[in-house]
């Protein structure tokens, strides 16, 4: 994985868009944020760059793609499966069949937004320091 690659925010809420890009940044955390408004959108952008995303964060609910739809079109497509970008579903609200469709998509976490600023922030803090530290598969492979 890229650590310094951009972070993939996929969330049709401009006001969520901007918390996610302020409490990021508040983080400290230098990587380039990329935000899409639906999952059609981040899969035309994961298609097309050549560049490798450090992490995705990806809402549920959304128009004309949504998050579990997006990840069942990333497995399915052998370039985007081997590239194994860090795919976390960060959302409004959850449920007992979104978690269980998220999983059995193969997502690597699931977090319902925290209600507070400060909440909000450890929540963030917790998945960028997890996937900062962690060794993954593409860090060995080299993409062009």
């Amino acid at each position: 994985m890229s650590l310094k690659g951009p972070i993939i925010s996929i969330e049709d809420d401009p006001d969520d868009q901007f918390m996610i890009e302020h409490t990021i940044r508040k983080l400290g955390v230098a990587n380039p944020i990329r935000f899409f408004g639906n999952g059609q959108e981040a899969l035309d952008y994961l298609e097309s760059t050549t560049e490798q995303p450090f992490l995705m964060l990806c809402d549920i609910n959304m128009p004309i793609m949504n998050g579990i739809e997006l990840r069942q079109r990333i497995n399915q497509s052998e370039y985007l499966s081997r590239k194994a970008i860090p795919f976390v579903y960060l959302t409004t609200t959850a449920s007992e069949e979104s978690v269980n469709a998220a999983y059995a998509a193969m997502v690597q976490g699931f977090y319902e937004k925290a209600p507070s600023a400060s909440a909000f922030q450890e929540q963030l803090k917790l998945i960028i320091d997890y996937w900062q530290s962690c060794l993954h598969p593409n860090r060995f492979i080299h993409f062009v």
